[in-house]
């Protein structure tokens, strides 16, 4: 089992490499490879069986869709073949088809039918509650830019139907976005350690046994926080 964490020393917000720090122990025997953005990605060359990258500020966001976009066929190839993604905070909107800045368009690798548009001037923080295949996902929310689709269906591979909280934009039903074994979220949260029963279902998806470390401290702490999450609507 070889996992990829995309460019660490910039994508590393919102202490969500705590992901993989966590992911770690769920998988003791795996191997964990760290690629920098001076470095070509593993996945280009190699067998991965799931590419994580974390959130990063909007300015290495750039530079990752200029380092990303000679190995964009790649990318949509391996996410057709249902190798395993995971996304977190920003880092899915590289993926998208732009980005837009205030008079600038960035073009992304326009994998995914989205465009994000960006506000500096306003963050946007609150708290998630939402369902994916029967299971309440929890999270945090904290960006400065919302996405909207580009066409009719591209809500239809969204992650998690928006229970409370705001989806990709504040009119969306939806919260991310799910492609095969691809997840690409806003949440921060941790997202893993946050919801085990996710973590689970993205475990059996790599073909693994759904088990948790810590499983009884990680599901206690899951339904204190879905009650607290309740409580305040």
């Amino acid at each position: 089992m070889r996992i990829e964490i995309l460019f660490p020393e910039f994508c590393n917000l919102f202490g969500d490499l705590a992901n993989m720090a966590y992911l770690k122990r769920c998988l003791p025997e795996a191997e964990f490879i760290s690629t920098t953005l001076t470095e070509e990605p593993r996945f280009v060359s190699e067998d991965i069986d799931l590419i994580y990258m974390g959130p990063t500020t909007e300015r290495a966001q750039e530079r990752i869709i200029e380092k990303l976009l000679p190995h964009r066929e790649r990318i949509q190839e391996l996410i057709e073949k249902g190798v395993a993604f995971l996304f977190t905070g920003n880092a899915m909107e590289v993926l998208f088809e732009h980005i837009e800045d205030g008079g600038r368009r960035i073009m992304g690798l326009n994998i995914l039918p989205y465009y994000a548009r960006r506000d500096m001037w306003h963050r946007h923080n609150s708290n998630f509650r939402g369902e994916f295949e029967g299971e309440k996902i929890i999270g945090f929310k904290t960006q400065f830019s919302m996405s909207y689709p580009v066409g009719k269906l591209a809500e239809t591979e969204g992650f998690a139907k928006v229970i409370k909280g705001v989806g990709m934009n504040c009119k969306s039903k939806v919260e991310g976005i799910v492609r095969n074994n691809f997840f690409g979220t806003y949440l921060v949260g941790p997202l893993l350690i946050m919801n085990p029963d996710f973590t689970k279902n993205l475990l059996q998806r790599m073909g693994l046994r759904p088990h948790v470390a810590l499983e009884s401290e990680v599901e206690e702490a899951y339904k204190v926080r879905l009650a607290d999450f309740r409580a305040k609507g």
